[in-house]
């Protein structure tokens, strides 16, 4: 028979090792942002950004419950996301912190529609929020693209091992 002290130690051994075999799966950077209620910006780095379905054009992006912008991204209707050049690691370093003047020192840009992205990103979305999803610690945002964006080929931010890796092709 186990004891709370063994389930206790199985599940830090299970949190344990879940981190390390998702440090060795590479993925790309992006920083989403929201502004809220107030028109402020709030913004952080994820890893966690994918296509869901073509048709409609749909897109998911993970959201800490933990995080100083969560309730912005929790209320907001409509969120933007950058997808992050290599040269872009200072800043996206500077989205994963708590850093309430992480705006103020620059990078981003105002789009058509108002949102705020990453200035030379290398692909741009703007959403629609369509469905919030609890998920553990996390919050699963799907938002419908209504807006995209593309500039000049470049290298992608890659994040791999608990650090920015170089992608070569």
């Amino acid at each position: 028979m186990s004891t709370e002290a063994d389930r206790f130690g199985e599940v830090v051994a299970i949190t344990d090792g879940f981190k390390e075999v998702m440090a060795r799966f590479p993925t790309g950077v992006a920083i989403a942002t929201v502004c809220d209620e107030r028109g402020l910006p709030h913004g952080l780095t994820v890893s966690s950004f994918c296509s869901v379905s073509l048709d409609p054009p749909l897109v998911l992006l993970c959201v800490a419950k933990s995080a100083r912008s969560f309730p912005a991204f929790a209320r907001a209707a409509e969120f933007a996301v950058s997808v992050l050049r290599e040269h872009h690691t200072d800043l996206a370093k500077r989205f994963a912190t708590s850093d309430e003047e992480k705006f103020r020192r620059g990078g981003l840009v105002r789009t058509p529609r108002g949102g705020l992205v990453v200035d030379d990103a290398l692909a741009v979305v703007e959403c629609l929020v369509d469905q919030l999803h609890d998920a553990g610690d996390h919050v699963i945002v799907v938002g419908k693209v209504v807006d995209t964006r593309t500039t000049e080929p470049g290298t992608p931010a890659v994040y791999f091992n608990r650090r920015f890796a170089a992608l070569s092709c």
